[in-house]
């Protein structure tokens, strides 16, 4: 697990301003908890369709360019889809900043190499490195982010 830019912090801040939620696919969608927090979780692979088909590129990709507008501030959680982090960090580059990233898709294609990427750019972000990762981390990372917000809201 690599961490930048402390992403903890940016995760909690923006779940305490209500910021939406992307995820790659429905199964990190459905991980993440709902209670202890006012943020809207949204799927990619609910948008962008018609992107997916003019462009061929994957529904995931897709959904993240047609969210693009709904992405800054927003906390982004990839946790199968390589192709939808690098259409994150080609969006980050281009100026649209969301809060934080958790970037963990797990395979052999463009797996690792949009981890990496994802480290070379500066915003706060949770990774895995090399081909491991997968929907339970991406989604672990960010209930337990969830559940440092309902601690703090305790006290």
């Amino acid at each position: 697990m690599r961490f930048s830019g402390d992403p903890v912090s940016a995760a909690i801040a923006a779940l305490k301003a209500g910021a939406p939620v992307i995820t790659d696919i429905r199964m990190v969608q459905i991980g993440i908890q709902k209670k202890g927090h006012r943020s809207e979780v949204l799927c990619a692979l609910d948008f962008g369709s018609d992107i997916a088909k003019s462009q061929e590129i994957t529904r995931s990709s897709a959904g993240i360019l047609a969210l693009r507008d709904r992405i800054p501030g927003s906390i982004i959680v990839i946790g199968n889809a390589p192709s939808a982090l690098l259409v994150i960090c080609d969006l980050i580059k281009e100026g649209i900043r969301p809060a934080v990233v958790i970037g963990t898709p797990v395979g052999f294609v463009n797996a690792a190499e949009s981890k990496a990427l994802l480290r070379t750019i500066d915003i706060p972000s949770i990774s895995t490195e090399g081909t491991r990762g997968g929907t339970p981390i991406a989604v672990a990372a960010l209930n337990e982010c969830i559940t440092i917000l309902i601690g703090e809201s305790a006290q």
